[in-house]
């Protein structure tokens, strides 16, 4: 989650100053092309970069384009170059993002989780799950198809594994390393993940009639607690209780499934 904005950037600018986009290249940030950028957070990070994007490259085609007419059609992006280049004109032109040039929008989805859970060790196993993201006029489909699936499992990491334990008296968190704090590793990922962005959904007042997709997908992982609480009432079913809500937390961990689960000591046998 909240990679592949290098290559949204260099898709715009290409898509914008109608050049291939092997002819755009990407820089680091620094304190001297941006003294005021803004960090990568809240999932808009691709839209405030692209629309500077846009905006600086705007800026450079209105600088190239008496060039373009004194050249004509039959031009390249290197001979329209080095022509600016003899005719003095500047080829730098630097943008940024503001505050309200985006308005809010709403983001949509839906997910449907099938797991399998371990009743005697809570253990489970995600069979599958099916995503469907609302994600506009996506700007780069398998960027975001990535951006989802990863905001996903870390949603799983919330709801299932990443518990947080402080000591009562002075406030220390006690699971301060993997043996004892636990985020989603190779096996925690659905085995069967199937992502679908919708189609014919242009945002109209999105960046290029896109949407985010960073972090939204991440609420639709509370899917998985529901799941459980199916598992947990058919497994309280078999052992006789009677059906009542059982509160589950963020996350669930296997501790808490044993323990919901009814299970009874004489129900085994050896």
């Amino acid at each position: 989650i909240g990679q592949g904005i290098n290559t949204k950037a260099a898709q715009v600018a290409a898509f914008v100053l109608g050049v291939p986009l092997e002819k755009v290249r990407v820089e680091g940030s620094n304190s001297v092309t941006g003294a005021n950028t803004m960090i990568t957070a809240n999932s808009m990070t691709s839209e405030m970069i692209g629309l500077a994007v846009r905006k600086a490259c705007t800026t450079l085609n209105q600088r190239l384009a008496p060039v373009k007419q004194q050249l004509g059609p039959q031009a390249t992006w290197v001979q329209v170059l080095q022509a600016a280049y003899l005719q003095s004109v500047f080829l730098t032109a630097t943008e940024s993002y503001k505050l309200g040039d985006i308005p809010s929008y709403s983001i949509f989805g839906l997910s449907l989780t099938e797991l399998e859970v371990d009743i005697l060790t809570g253990n489970h196993l995600i069979r599958r799950v099916d995503i469907l993201e609302d994600a506009g006029e996506s700007l780069s489909p398998n960027i975001d198809v990535g951006q989802v699936e990863g905001a996903f499992v870390m949603g799983l990491g919330y709801y299932l594994t990443e518990k947080l334990v402080y000591d009562r008296q002075t406030g220390q968190i006690l699971t301060n390393r993997t043996w004892n704090y636990h985020p989603p590793g190779a096996k925690d990922i659905p085995i069967d993940f199937r992502i679908e962005l919708l189609q014919k959904s242009p945002n109209p007042v999105g960046f290029m009639r896109s949407k985010a997709t960073g972090e939204p997908a991440l609420c639709l992982a509370v899917g998985v607690l529901f799941a459980v609480q199916h598992a947990i009432q058919s497994a309280r079913f078999d052992a006789g209780l009677p059906r009542e809500w059982v509160r589950l937390g963020a996350p669930t961990t296997p501790e808490e499934i044993v323990l919901n689960a009814g299970s009874q000591v004489t129900s085994f046998t050896l």
